[in-house]
């Protein structure tokens, strides 16, 4: 934690290596961004995408924050299971939160932590998605946020939101886990280390995760 900059809480590797008094938390870390993405509402600054792959990256680090296991296997699909319970817990909570107080959000004025415009856009990815928004919305920053929130505010049925919050949430963490961690090992393979190109691997992430959501935008736009 020496020679701490804000700049670092945009680089996923910062929360994954993170440590206090020599105690690695990184695994924690990871599932509370993951929770916290949906279930706190802190889907704007979070780094979802890039960070679960990174996690597949870091996934023997990571899961040794509990235990030594020397598959790598078992290390990479235990650490997706515990993130897709971590999704499907924020999702429960937005779906709650969204039922019980759609009023109120509507009616909320913008804070940094709360943009009306994403809700409504949002409302929008919803309905004409309906419940596969779901699942969509899982790949997509900011309606990664806002869906379970509209999904409760229009009292989607909880067994067909359930359903699709599950198959959501364990899709978006076995893909990306996976794909970092044998993505890793097959350059590695070719004398490439990806630790050593973080920088580039987020910004990739990023601009192919965030492409469908600003041609989104301009469509809306009036000409």
């Amino acid at each position: 934690m020496n020679n701490f900059e804000w700049t670092q809480l945009l680089n996923p590797e910062f929360y994954i290596t993170l440590s206090i008094g020599g105690v690695q938390i990184g695994l924690y870390v990871v599932l509370f961004i993951v929770f916290a993405e949906t279930g706190l509402f802190a889907g704007f600054f979070l780094p979802g995408d890039s960070l679960l792959f990174l996690s597949g990256i870091y996934s023997r680090d990571l899961v040794e924050n509990l235990f030594v296991v020397e598959s790598d296997f078992i290390n990479v699909t235990f650490l997706s299971i515990m993130v897709a319970i971590a999704g499907v817990l924020g999702n429960m909570v937005g779906y709650w939160f969204g039922a019980k107080s759609g009023y109120y959000l509507f009616k909320k004025e913008d804070t940094f932590w709360f943009k009306k415009k994403y809700l409504l856009q949002s409302k929008d990815f919803f309905e004409k998605y309906g419940g596969k928004a779901i699942i969509y919305a899982r790949f997509l920053p900011i309606f990664r946020t806002f869906a379970p929130i509209v999904a409760g505010i229009v009292s989607m049925d909880k067994k067909k939101f359930m359903f699709f919050n599950i198959l959501s949430s364990f899709l978006w963490a076995f893909l990306l886990i996976f794909a970092g961690h044998y993505l890793y090992g097959i350059f590695l393979e070719y004398g490439i280390d990806l630790k050593k190109h973080i920088e580039y691997i987020v910004i990739g992430i990023i601009l192919v995760s965030t492409f469908p959501v600003f041609m989104k935008m301009l469509k809306k736009r009036p000409e």
